[in-house]
């Protein structure tokens, strides 16, 4: 099932399966909930979200089943299998459900002996305490409410530089650097809120994400003879992946970088 960039989420049901999803900035975790009844189309649905989420490489994914109607217990494999490509990831992604007690899932959880693989608990906050733990919160740099103007775009370019050189990235420095101003860029015109910037250490790349305070998605347009509009295809070509999704108060769009080694 192929999944292209750029990876969105609206602020709600981004996906017919009945899926949303928030990101914790502090933490780098991803909370999913999935509503609904599962069958063959939701699967998919389901699926294609979950991947969109473990392109963005998070810290973490933790998924609420608490309103998934799956009576045959028939998901069961597909959560698996989500686990195996979040462990697979350097680093690796964490991945825990809730699913309450007593039902054909949790019921099937404990006969495959899932536990071996990824925690599940009863509700979302314990699912979310069984991860948080393990997932490191140092490797991280952040700048709070910038004011939406051009010297924004500079603050983020040198946050990025002070990253790149703190984490002996130096093969990153310039398209992270693009990258974010134009991030930052797009979300002093377009949004004219306050900005966040924050970049991430994720192994040996980096993730950076520029939260503002619209719930508009950002889209690609066609560039025109002026050369706007390119902003979001530069962010595109130089990316190893991006995407966007709404927060409780606006938006966060993000992007990720791999070093060669």
């Amino acid at each position: 099932m192929e999944v292209i960039p750029p990876y969105l989420f609206g602020p709600a049901d981004p996906d017919r399966a009945g899926l949303s999803v928030i990101c914790d900035l502090d933490t780098g975790i991803l909370d999913l909930v999935v509503r609904g009844r599962f069958g063959r189309r939701s699967a998919a649905d389901t699926f294609t979200g979950l991947r969109k989420c473990l392109a963005e490489h998070p810290a973490a994914i933790v998924v609420d089943l608490l309103d998934f109607d799956d009576p045959l217990a028939a998901s069961a494999a597909m959560w698996v299998a989500i686990n195996r490509k979040a462990a697979a990831l350097h680093p690796p992604v964490r991945f825990t459900v809730a699913v309450a007690p007593g039902t054909p899932l949790r019921d099937r959880f404990a006969r495959l002996g899932v536990e071996r693989y990824f925690p599940v608990r009863s509700t979302p906050q314990q699912a979310r305490t069984a991860v948080a733990g393990s997932v490191p919160w140092t490797q991280r740099l952040q700048l709070i409410h910038l004011a939406p103007d051009e010297l924004s775009a500079c603050a983020a370019r040198n946050l990025v530089g002070a990253a790149c050189e703190a984490w002996r990235m130096p093969d990153l420095l310039h398209p992270a650097r693009l990258i974010v101003s134009e991030l930052v860029t797009n979300a002093v015109e377009h949004a004219g809120t306050d900005v966040t910037v924050t970049v991430w250490r994720r192994g040996t790349g980096l993730h950076l994400s520029v939260r503002d305070g619209d719930p508009r998605l950002p889209r690609l347009l066609d560039p025109s003879p002026g050369g706007r509009g390119a902003g979001l295809r530069v962010v595109g070509a130089r990316a190893t992946a991006w995407g966007a999704m709404a927060t409780r108060d606006g938006k966060l769009v993000w992007a990720t970088l791999r070093t060669a080694r």
